[in-house]
C-alpha cells in the first residue's frame, strides 16, 4: 500500500491554505491587496532572484533554467531553483527528485530539497507524481503565494524562478510582488516561438523587470556521424529579434540529443557532461548573467 502523503490536492482545502501547511506557528497570512499595484518585496534570505521565461511552451525553458542553476552552483554560488508551474512542474524530474516530499522547518515553513548542490522547491514535491492539480485560479494563486513566501531557503546567493509558459496570472503575480534582479527569455529560432517570446519581453518591460537578455535554444544540429551543421529551426531568429527590440543576446544552446537524454535521466548536462561543448555554452551564459547582476 503506498505511503500516505502529507500534502494532497485531493483533500478539501481552504482557499487560504491550498497546500495544507500546518498553521501553528506559521507566519501571518499576507494582507489583502490594497487598491493599485502591490509593493514588491525581496524573497527572505535570497540575495538575487532572476526569472526564466519563454511565454511559449515546448522551447526547452525548464531544461535551460535547471542547467543555469547548476552552472551557478559550479561557480561556487549558493543556488536554488523555484518551479512556479503549478499545473506542469518539471524540476523534480530534471533533478531526479520524483517521489521526494519536503519536510517542514521552523514556523512550519517548507524546507527545499537538494540535489547536485542546488536547493529546489516545486509543486511536484507536494503532490504525487501522477496526480493532476485540478484547481481554479484562486487556489492556484494562493498556492503560488505559499511557494513564494513560505519556503525556508536558508540563505542563497541566487534563486532561479522557472516560470510557466504564458503572460498570465502567475507571471503577473511574481513580477508585481517579488523584487526580480532580471529576467531571461528563452526561445527557439522559428517565428512561431519568437512571436510569443517577444510578448514575454514586452511584459517584462511593462512590469519594470530588468531584461538580462534572450537565449536561443535548439539553434543548430550537428550530425554526430558527419559533423554537418543543420539549422533545423532557422539560424538567426533570436539574434534578429534581439536587435529589433533592443534586447541583449545571451547566447546559443545547440540542438543535441544528449541534452534531452540528460534531462530525462534527471542528470542535466552541466553535471552529466561538464567538459562538453554544450556544458561550456551553459557556463558561458551563466558567467555573463552573474556579471550583469553583480553576483
Amino acid at each position: 500500500m503506498p505511503k500516505p502523503r502529507l500534502f494532497s490536492t485531493l483533500h478539501f482545502l481552504r482557499h487560504e491554505n491550498p497546500l495544507g501547511l500546518p498553521r501553528s506557528g506559521a507566519p501571518p497570512p499576507l494582507p489583502r491587496m490594497q487598491r493599485g499595484l502591490p509593493t514588491k518585496r525581496p524573497l527572505p534570505s535570497v540575495r538575487k532572484t532572476i526569472a526564466v521565461s519563454s511565454a511559449k511552451g515546448g522551447v526547452g525553458k525548464s531544461t535551460i533554467a535547471v542547467n543555469l542553476a547548476l552552472a551557478f552552483a559550479r561557480l561556487g554560488h549558493r543556488t536554488g531553483i523555484l518551479d512556479t508551474d503549478i499545473f506542469g512542474p518539471s524540476i523534480p524530474t530534471l533533478l531526479s527528485l520524483n517521489g521526494h516530499e519536503p519536510r517542514l522547518g521552523e514556523g512550519n515553513r517548507l524546507l527545499p530539497i537538494t540535489n547536485y548542490g542546488v536547493k529546489s522547491m516545486s509543486m511536484g514535491y507536494l503532490v504525487g507524481e501522477d496526480k493532476p492539480v485540478v484547481w481554479r485560479g484562486l487556489m492556484v494563486m494562493k498556492a503560488l503565494q505559499q511557494l513564494l513566501w513560505e519556503v525556508e531557503w536558508g540563505g542563497l546567493d541566487i534563486l532561479i524562478m522557472d516560470l510557466p509558459p504564458g503572460t498570465g496570472d502567475t507571471q503577473l503575480t511574481i513580477t508585481q510582488q517579488v523584487v526580480l534582479h532580471g529576467a531571461i527569455v528563452v526561445s527557439t529560432p522559428q517565428d512561431i516561438a519568437l512571436k510569443d517570446a517577444v510578448k514575454g519581453v514586452e511584459m517584462m518591460r511593462k512590469v519594470d523587470v530588468p531584461l538580462l537578455g534572450m537565449i536561443q535554444n535548439m539553434s543548430v544540429f550537428v550530425c554526430p556521424h558527419c559533423d554537418h551543421s543543420t539549422h533545423i529551426f532557422g539560424s538567426e531568429g533570436v539574434t534578429q529579434a534581439c536587435a529589433k527590440h533592443g534586447v541583449p543576446f545571451l547566447g546559443d544552446i545547440p540542438l543535441h540529443a544528449s541534452i534531452c537524454d540528460d534531462a530525462d535521466k534527471g542528470k542535466p548536462t552541466v553535471v552529466a557532461e561538464p567538459s562538453s561543448g554544450r556544458s561550456r555554452a551553459f557556463m558561458a551564459i551563466t558567467e555573463r548573467i552573474a556579471k550583469d547582476i553583480n553576483l
